[in-house]
């Protein structure tokens, strides 16, 4: 049976309670695997591995957990190793970087923002920052409604500025953030947002990095954001270097590579 992986901690840091339940149906109980100076929380996987609600929700809980007592670095959910000795070859092959990336994230939480355009204040700001478009929208209007080459060309000319919004304020957001961050770490682009950005916060900052995105919605209403944090800090287990040179972390351990699924 291959063994599954929650986070790396040090070999110093206490194990979690002993009736903390892991990830499965029945849930597999949560051990730890000891190498060196460091530890690995695991517990058995299940033959047939797939983020539901339910596992997804295990794996957070593992990780609160063992996070009480102190640092943890969390792998993200379906990384799974043939056995426990492969654990623990990774953990004494690796410990240098574990042990940097320790020390790095102690005391930090990861904050994501997702962020939108609020439809109807982003066209009102298009509009007044775009003669041309307001001319145009100004003379269909008068017009009854324009005829269908002028409405095709304004449609064109408000979705162009839109996009242009977004690159624009994607970038305003990194930047008016990142002072009272740590790190950031850009996620992958979605159709839904235009900006989907990681901070990593010290957790003693953490108000004045939230106030800082209160700042934001106030001075620029225009735009939807959504925080989620404080969490285990994912997006910053593994350097740009680190990545590039040995592969990310969960990759070293065999991270799953399964989409969510409902249930």
């Amino acid at each position: 049976m291959s063994t599954y992986v929650y986070g790396i901690i040090r070999a110093s840091h206490s194990s979690p309670p002993q009736d903390t339940d892991g990830i499965g149906d029945p849930p597999r109980p949560v051990r730890v695997l000891r190498r060196g100076e460091l530890a690995a929380i695991v517990s058995d996987a299940p033959e047939e591995l797939r983020p539901k609600r339910r596992d997804l929700l295990a794996h957070q809980r593992v990780l609160d957990a063992a996070g009480a007592d102190g640092v943890v670095l969390p792998m993200r959910f379906g990384s799974a190793s043939p056995d426990d000795d492969t654990v623990t070859t990774v953990l004494a092959e690796r410990a240098e970087h574990f042990l940097e990336r320790l020390d790095a994230l102690d005391g930090k939480a990861e904050y994501n923002i997702k962020a939108n355009h609020n439809e109807e204040g982003v066209l009102r700001l298009v509009m007044a920052d775009n003669d041309e478009i307001r001319l145009l929208a100004e003379a269909n209007r008068e017009a009854g409604g324009g005829a269908h080459k002028e409405k095709v060309r304004l449609g064109e000319m408000v979705a162009a500025a839109v996009q242009a919004h977004e690159a624009t304020d994607a970038e305003l957001l990194q930047q008016a953030l990142e002072p009272t961050a740590e790190a950031v770490s850009v996620g992958p682009q979605s159709t839904g947002w235009l900006a989907n950005l990681s901070f990593l916060v010290d957790r003693r900052s953490a108000e004045q990095f939230l106030a800082a995105v209160d700042g934001l919605r106030q001075e620029h209403p225009h735009l939807e954001l959504r925080v989620h944090g404080p969490l285990p800090p994912y997006s910053f287990v593994d350097t740009p270097s680190s990545q590039q040179a040995e592969g990310g972390t969960a990759e070293a351990f065999g991270a799953g590579a399964a989409q969510p699924t409902n249930g």
